[in-house]
């Protein structure tokens, strides 16, 4: 009797230069959308990506390191929808309002995104060290700014118009950033995480223009 037809083993994907690293960053990224920074592994990195545990070792000295790569990548799309909230604002022809808008684009997107994709949210922030890594343009949106550049940005953009004075720039990236990103857990991991997207959304301009007037 004729043995059973099996299935052919599916070929190992080749990668040649940076291929490898890519499709390693890939596949972690898909990890860190599903099930934030502790669901990435290398194991099941490599097992994505079709290559064997130890290839991993070219190109990250260990999971930290890989955490590390994707912790940054996953801010680059903070950034990136950062950006997409004030390339939406419609043109304005008072410069002072203009400024405005922006500095409630900023927040905006970075809350709409802490909602959206909160595991890349919570990798984004999942950081082995300080503020070091916080300009590093591997967390950079399209435009070449990070998350922390933009907010800065938009607080510069609001002391040129007047809006905000100079003497009271100092820091204050801080304090929106604190404000923003404390209503952002709030919502995904917090006591907040049963209320609606309007209310989300309501809150979320409420703060931004609590931030405008006090800063």
């Amino acid at each position: 009797m004729p043995a059973p037809a099996t299935e052919p083993t599916p070929k190992r994907a080749t990668y040649r230069h940076g291929n490898l690293r890519s499709a390693l960053l890939d596949a972690a990224l898909e990890l860190a959308r599903e099930g934030g920074p502790d669901a990435v592994s290398l194991r099941e990195v490599t097992r994505r990506a079709g290559v064997s545990p130890n290839a991993a070792y070219r190109h990250f000295a260990d999971r930290g390191a890989l955490v590390h790569a994707v912790s940054q990548a996953a801010m680059a799309h903070v950034a990136r929808a950062m950006e997409a909230e004030i390339d939406a604002l419609p043109s304005a022809g008072d410069p002072a309002a203009g400024a405005r808008a922006r500095f409630r684009a900023v927040g905006t997107g970075y809350l709409r995104f802490a909602v959206t994709e909160p595991g890349w949210f919570r990798t984004a922030f999942h950081v082995p060290a300080d503020m070091v890594h916080a300009t590093d343009t591997t967390a950079a949106g399209e435009g070449g700014l990070t998350p922390f550049e933009l907010l800065g940005a938009a607080l510069d953009g609001l002391v040129d118009v007047g809006a905000l004075p100079a003497e009271r720039r100092p820091g204050a990236e801080f304090l929106a950033w604190s404000a923003v990103h404390g209503l952002a857990a709030l919502v995904i991991d917090g006591p907040l995480r049963g209320v609606t997207p309007e209310q989300v959304h309501d809150a979320g301009q409420d703060v931004i223009a609590m931030l405008e007037r006090g800063i």
